[in-house]
């Protein structure tokens, strides 16, 4: 039993972790238990030695003043204050006015002002309740789908888990030990074209399905100027005249600059001619721009200027994710003041949650660093590197298994689980194979969204069962009796939205310039293509021919590759001193005598 044990420690401790798992236990005292009570084992084995624990403490400490998980408690504050400022509010009445004389209007302003609460929250449970609290009872009001308003509010919710500044990203940069900047910089044009995935989704339902999301009707549309048109051609001029100059800008800056500096600086330039122009109108009342316009301009701005706060400082170098953070919930707390809704209720409630989610990560950390102490003292990374390195079909094998085996286990853990225990067994495997650690983070960070949609555990799904009707209603603006919203009805309105997850895992795969062009070269390295890399033999063939064409020896004296070899170089250097001193006859003086030369 024992040689049993000895031989296949490793795989015990893994399964016993995930017996305790689906057994309930917590995970963080899951992770502890295993790595207290398997590494008491291996001492009473003799694997470990006895001194094993002794390392605890500073492992411990480690967590504890790990500078870079600061950003959490700053981000998660900044969330919960703009989600009780009433800013997702603002955004989803404006731009659904906006978007309300088309098909699928209000789906398509709940994806934009979703993807705007991810570029400035980055908390899920914050955007899908703002949004199913407030865009729910209009979006049933005029006759969407339920499926489709269900599926479009937590879908769009979750984008907070890929577009920065996300948490997960956060975990992610810190267990695959990269620049939290860096893991923001490659993220930042997949979360948008995953955005732009859900807008064309729901252009396919209005083509093929019109009924399930109908335009508001000419009643519920507010914005009209006296003449009794909407405004809409003096914003489109604005837009136009912003888009053409931020454009401008992008084309002769500097072209050696990433792209994501380029797009941050551009926007920036267009936003801020847009609210130049509408505060110009406001002031000086020349009515050039019409209402819509002007109302949309000063909704829009304060979040983006929260976003170039936070984001645009990262992206440019000039603060670093923690004190980027940190600015954006100093915007937060001035926005909530600005609204006058700032107040000591709200302040206490935003920081007993952030205090709640921040201590709940560390201990997950804590636990996860008290496993790993034992895992790794028994090789257990070596057992999930052979494991995952025998895999056939190369690099594209492997991704294909750990998109997988991920998929499949955010059924069951969140992100924060999966970061903690699965990424770090993935990332040393990933690096040997020659994978981009900061491409296979964000593909594992799109790959686990999915764990805030899977029904029936997302828990994307459950926030919007929390604020969803559970049972006939009386609509307080139309009168009307309006039919509940069905559990059943949620969990198959996110379905065509985790597929659309798993086609931008492809996508990602297939075309890994989408994370690594906004990265520096230097930093990358040719990542362009992860099917197409030099060999290590051909790397190592490469390196020893240039070293031998650098450093050619002199005549008589022995080649560099030769006198790396003690032995060999010990007998030439015999073979050249034949005639020399007898005090040079001492091997260890013409060993060292060689390798002088």
């Amino acid at each position: 039993m024992s040689a049993f044990l000895i031989a296949n420690m490793a795989p015990i401790i893994f399964a016993s972790l995930v017996v305790f798992l689906l057994m309930g236990y917590p995970v963080a005292f899951s992770l502890a238990a295993n790595g207290i009570i398997f590494g008491l084992i291996g001492i009473e084995l003799g694997m470990l030695p006895p001194e094993l624990f002794r390392a605890l403490p500073e492992r411990v400490y480690g967590v504890m003043s790990n500078e870079t998980l600061l950003a959490i408690p700053f981000f998660t504050f900044m969330g919960l204050i703009l989600e009780r400022s009433g800013m997702a509010e603002d955004l989803l009445d404006t731009i659904g006015q906006l978007f309300g004389p088309i098909r699928g209007g209000l789906a398509y302003a709940v994806v934009l002002v979703g993807a705007m609460l991810a570029a400035t929250t980055g908390v899920v449970a914050a955007s899908v309740i703002s949004m199913g609290l407030i865009s729910l009872p209009i979006m049933l009001r005029y006759g969407y789908d339920r499926r489709l308003a269900s599926g479009v509010i937590a879908a769009s919710g979750t984008l907070a888990q890929i577009i920065p500044p996300s948490l997960v990203l956060i975990i992610m940069a810190d267990q695959l030990g990269k620049s939290v900047g860096d893991m923001y910089k490659g993220a930042f044009i997949p979360g948008f074209i995953l955005a732009g995935l859900y807008l064309a989704y729901i252009l396919g339902i209005t083509v093929i399905k019109p009924k399930w999301a109908p335009a508001l009707p000419p009643e519920a549309r507010v914005f009209r100027e006296p003449s009794g048109r909407s405004g809409a051609t003096s914003l489109l001029i604005l837009t136009a005249i912003s888009t053409a100059a931020a454009v401008y800008f992008a084309l002769n800056y500097n072209t050696e600059s990433p792209l994501d500096e380029t797009i941050v600086s551009s926007m920036s330039l267009g936003i801020g001619i847009a609210f130049a122009a509408a505060v110009i109108n406001r002031v000086t009342k020349m009515n050039l721009l019409s209402r819509m316009a002007e109302k949309v301009t000063f909704v829009l701005i304060p979040p983006l200027a929260l976003i170039f706060l936070v984001l645009g400082t990262i992206f440019l170098g000039i603060a670093t994710p923690t004190e980027g953070g940190a600015m954006g919930a100093g915007g937060a707390l001035i926005m909530a003041l600005a609204k006058k809704r700032l107040s000591w209720k709200l302040l206490r409630q935003a920081m007993d949650s952030t205090a709640k989610l921040t201590t709940f990560v560390v201990f997950i950390l804590v636990g996860a660093r008290v496993f790993s102490l034992t895992f790794y003292a028994v090789d257990g990374h070596l057992w999930v590197e052979h494991l995952l390195q025998g895999l056939p079909g190369g690099q594209i094998g492997f991704l294909i298994v750990v998109n997988i085996l991920v998929f499949v286990l955010a059924f069951f853990l969140d992100f924060f689980e999966l970061s903690f225990i699965v990424v770090p067994l993935l990332g040393p495997v990933a690096e040997k194979l020659g994978i981009d650690p900061i491409w296979f983070g964000v593909l594992l960070a799109v790959n686990m969204q999915t764990s805030f949609m899977h029904p029936p555990f997302g828990f994307a799904l459950f926030y919007l069962r929390s604020v969803a009707p559970f049972s006939p209603y009386k609509d307080v603006q139309t009168g009307k009796m309006t039919e509940p919203v069905t559990t059943g009805q949620i969990y198959w309105g996110a379905v065509p939205f985790v597929l659309i997850q798993i086609v931008m895992v492809g996508l990602l795969i297939a075309f890994p310039q989408l994370v690594t062009s906004g990265l520096d070269k230097q930093q990358t390295g040719d990542t362009s293509n992860v099917q197409i890399m030099s060999t290590e033999d051909d790397a190592k063939a490469e390196e020893k021919s240039l070293s031998q064409e650098q450093d050619k020896p002199a005549d008589g004296a022995a080649p560099a590759g030769d006198a790396e070899d003690p032995a060999k170089a010990l007998e030439q250097a015999m073979k050249q001193n034949k005639d020399a001193a007898p005090e040079d006859d001492d091997p260890a003086k013409a060993l060292e005598r060689a390798m002088k030369k």
